[in-house]
């Protein structure tokens, strides 16, 4: 059983709220959240957004096609991850954007592709209003849970809350279509994986589709409304922590309608190290991201 999490209730530190979540960040890996300072209303307007941009015709998105920018950035047409290489790649479409570091950021120089600009496309002011609102309330609403998080699991709030002023932060929007008449066993909405970083902060228009995989084997459905999250933990996240939070395998197989979902992956600034407290390694996040991104996407593979 996936934890369900009154959000005010974990900020508070509330017993059983903070006993619920330490379960689903360690033993689980999954957890959802409501009450937070996100609403319904703005997620639905998010998913209205994402929407309208992935009904247009295919030559209007290929004008923010992220093969362009060889980055994360934009337009990803169906196939353009795999995110395992032993499936077919993924046959959803994306729009991602993310973090832009600001004028002389003392990484700035370095252009890493994390930081990469963002791509809008022409026309459409609404959209990209739209969408950047709710990027920065979910990165408020995403740190603030990761705090909470790593608090419930007897981790220091502070010393992970310096790691998130330049965040390698992805808002993504993922467009489902209904699983294809073609689609094999090795064709997926997107195939089993992990994610890479720390939190994911998940909204969805409510479809099924998503699935958790058990620890003994087999499979759990998690959904959740407009307005409530699904929160899962990635590999940089399970490093950092020793495993006191748990990165946890799961996919989208596809069903008989369409299905929009909207991921914040919530990420530290490029040159943290990740490596487990304590330890004498040093892993820098943004290293980490990069080699993951390479493996991921199918434009970085042919670059």
């Amino acid at each position: 059983m996936i934890p369900r999490i009154d959000a005010q209730a974990l900020a508070a530190g509330e017993a059983a709220a903070v006993e619920a979540t330490r379960e689903g960040a360690h033993e689980i890996g999954f957890l959802t959240v409501y009450n937070t300072a996100l609403t319904a209303a703005e997620v639905e307007a998010a998913l209205d957004a994402y929407r309208g941009f992935f009904k247009l015709p295919e030559g209007l998105k290929q004008a923010v096609n992220m093969d362009r920018t060889k980055s994360n950035r934009g337009w990803g047409a169906q196939g353009s991850e795999q995110v395992d290489p032993n499936a077919n790649p993924d046959y959803k479409q994306v729009f991602d954007c993310g973090y832009e570091l600001p004028t002389g950021h003392r990484l700035a120089a370095q252009n890493l592709k994390v930081y990469a600009p963002n791509q809008w496309p022409e026309g459409m002011p609404s959209f990209r209003r739209r969408i950047s609102d709710y990027y920065e309330k979910s990165l408020v609403v995403a740190k603030a849970l990761l705090g909470d998080i790593i608090a419930s699991v007897g981790g220091e709030r502070a010393h992970f809350d310096d790691a998130f002023s330049a965040p390698m932060a992805l808002l993504r929007g993922n467009y489902y279509p209904e699983r294809p008449a073609w689609a094999t066993e090795k064709d997926f909405g997107i195939a089993t994986h992990t994610d890479y970083g720390c939190l994911t902060l998940l909204a969805t228009d409510g479809s099924p589709g998503l699935e958790v995989r058990k620890r003994g084997g087999g499979w759990i459905p998690v959904s959740a409304p407009p307005g409530e999250f699904v929160i899962n933990f990635g590999e940089m996240i399970e490093m950092w922590t020793g495993k006191a939070v748990r990165a946890t395998p799961h996919r989208v197989v596809g069903g008989d309608a369409e299905r929009l979902s909207i991921p914040l992956f919530f990420n530290p600034n490029y040159d943290t190290n990740v490596a487990p407290a304590g330890s004498d390694e040093v892993i820098l996040a943004g290293d980490h991201l990069t080699k993951r991104f390479n493996e991921t996407y199918v434009h970085l593979q042919d670059d």
